[in-house]
């Protein structure tokens, strides 16, 4: 399953990409989610960011590695792959693309495929949830990369 969702942003994409980082990572975690940080190398190829998902005995592990990062004039881009994911996803790749615009602007593109241990029909029935988590990022990244900052 795919999920694309952008959002355009009043910084530069460079110094939108530079500031992907731990804090950024901490905002935009969804907040009716218990997630605790357990790891946040960056986002250059070979990082990794590992989260846990809820608490106690319901706890899941979710780690990623970059698998990719580069940039040109037109934009720096990302990419994070799961290396163990929590039972409800077979497979995650979320490419962050950071697009150069004009006037000091800039696109991020939120852009996963996803999959689920039970197939297409479980894939859609997560659609809604998994799409309003990335949604949610939208405001967050407003708010963070304002023309003010």
């Amino acid at each position: 399953m795919k999920i694309v969702i952008k959002t355009t942003v009043e910084q530069h994409y460079k110094t939108v990409f530079s500031r992907f980082n731990r804090d950024l990572f901490l905002a935009l975690k969804p907040p009716f989610l218990p997630l605790t940080l357990r790891q946040f190398d960056g986002s250059m190829k070979g990082d990794e960011v590992k989260i846990t998902l809820g608490k106690g005995f319901l706890s899941q592990d979710w780690d990623a590695l970059i698998v990719e990062q580069a940039e040109d004039e037109d934009e720096v881009y990302f990419i994070d792959k799961g290396v163990k994911l929590p039972f409800f996803l077979k497979s995650w790749t979320h490419r962050h693309r950071i697009l150069n615009l004009e006037n000091g602007q800039s696109e991020i593109i939120d852009d996963i495929e996803y999959s689920t241990p039970l197939g297409k029909g479980m894939d859609f029935v997560m659609y809604p949830v998994m799409y309003l988590q990335f949604w949610m990022r939208k405001p967050v990244y407003k708010k963070y990369f304002s023309a003010k900052e």
